[in-house]
């Protein structure tokens, strides 16, 4: 049986050991050897770009904040559903995953990354949302597992309830902040709800019809 092969690795703010893997044509991302994510694995990630970019269609220069480029599904979905004219600000922390992304030697999200619709900022996201005010007609965060995180535990604030005020601030007059998670957390559902948002909470599948159930939280920005 062919084994898994170690591409690249490299460590991430937190100290963490974050490493590429190949099987058979698929790829996978793991953090200190425990996976993240993967290439078989990502009807979720499509959902919840498809739901928060849903309310933007026809709409006229679009602007939308992605957090977590992953392999790139999450963006791939957001820039079927956008305009030609949108923008899409692709906030990735880590050198490494775009690095791997851009590589043509990969089948990953170089075409989606060399859109000129995509502008790519190495950065903390959470640092992209604290700066803008209603700025974004979207927010998508496909970031580490979810609320609980995992490989970058700094990444918990954007979860909680200053980072949840801070993302609404950061929203146009009813637009939309969309959050992948690993699993349920009605904590979380319920912080949203205090920040100022309208939440609608979907379980979505890792592939279309089977695997396992991840949770999708949308938040639509009420009040002024």
């Amino acid at each position: 049986m062919k084994k898994w092969t170690t591409v690249d690795q490299a460590l991430t703010p937190g100290g963490m050991t974050i490493s590429l893997h190949e099987h058979d044509g698929s790829y996978a991302i793991r953090a200190d050897g425990i996976p993240l994510m993967s290439t078989r694995q990502h009807a979720s990630e499509e959902k919840l770009a498809e739901m928060a970019c849903a309310h933007l269609r026809g709409v006229r220069h679009a602007r939308v904040l992605i957090g977590g480029l992953g392999f790139g599904f999450t963006l791939r979905a957001a820039l079927a559903a956008l305009g030609g004219d949108a923008t899409v600000v692709m906030a990735e922390i880590l050198g490494a995953v775009i690095a791997w992304n851009r590589n043509p030697a990969f089948p990953l999200a170089a075409d989606c990354l060399a859109d000129p619709r995509v502008t790519v900022r190495q950065l903390d996201v959470a640092e992209v949302i604290r700066e803008a005010r209603e700025s974004f007609d979207s927010i998508i965060l496909d970031v580490d597992n979810g609320p609980a995180a995992l490989s970058t535990p700094g990444n918990g604030r954007l979860y909680d309830s200053t980072g949840l005020c801070h993302a609404r601030a950061a929203l146009r007059p009813m637009g939309c902040a969309a959050f992948w998670s690993v699993a349920p957390d009605p904590a979380f559902e319920r912080r949203m709800t205090q920040a100022g948002f309208r939440v609608e909470v979907r379980r979505c599948r890792s592939h279309v019809s089977s695997g396992r159930w991840h949770t999708l939280f949308l938040g639509r920005r009420i009040g002024p």
